[in-house]
């Protein structure tokens, strides 16, 4: 079954806005989040955990996956769905051998010569970016732009047309339509969600754009 990718909405402790992170979790999903994600670069392993397993128990009554960034070990001792990861992260091929057939796996590729080299058959969906400049992480390379991300997309197109792809970084309500109009199948978010007074509301509003557009391509 393809991912639905609208609304990735990633939860972060160091940009949570005051929310305990399992809340904000169940917050965005009640908004309309279609995917969950932890990313926590700082926290050592137990505690990494635990924290996994707080949103897994808050995401109980819903049918939004969970996924952990970076940590394959994670993820399997909490059950998640799977996980995300970057270029430096463990391989995928690896991922895929621990982790299972069943498991979600997305990929983050910043680049059309990442996109070429990438084994998509082993992997569920791409965060395609930074495509804006954000604070929520350190960036090492300029931001990409929807014309980026759209050479980015085009080249994932032809290799595995049913893939879905989000754009990351920066991303808020007055930009998700663009990255939509690039070619993306929804936005991934971290600061747009988190640092608002209303992540349920911030989370609706973004859903309702990204489903606009894509409703106008046709998707």
């Amino acid at each position: 079954m393809r991912l639905d990718l609208r609304l990735n909405a990633i939860v972060d402790p160091e940009r949570a806005g005051g929310y305990q992170l399992a809340d904000l979790a169940a917050r965005c999903v009640r908004g309309g989040a279609t995917l969950v994600q932890l990313r926590d670069k700082r926290s050592d392993t137990r505690a990494l955990i635990e924290q996994a397993r707080a949103i897994k128990r808050a995401l109980s009554l819903f049918a939004t996956p969970f996924v952990v960034n970076d940590r394959v070990d994670v993820a399997m001792a909490a059950d998640a769905d799977g996980v995300h990861l970057g270029q430096d992260d463990m391989a995928v091929e690896d991922a895929r051998r621990l982790l299972g057939s069943g498991a979600i796996i997305g990929l983050s590729i910043k680049s059309v010569e990442e996109a070429e080299a990438a084994r998509l058959d082993l992997i569920d969906y791409i965060g395609s970016g930074g495509v804006y400049s954000t604070s929520s992480k350190q960036q090492k390379n300029v931001p990409i732009g929807a014309a980026g991300l759209a050479r980015i997309i085009a080249v994932l197109r032809r290799r595995a047309p049913d893939l879905p792809v989000c754009g990351i970084a920066g991303i808020d309500a007055s930009n998700a339509a663009e990255v939509i109009a690039a070619g993306g199948d929804g936005v991934a978010v971290i600061s747009a969600l988190s640092l608002v007074p209303d992540p349920e509301a911030a989370a609706r509003q973004l859903r309702e754009i990204v489903d606009a557009v894509l409703a106008k391509r046709g998707a």
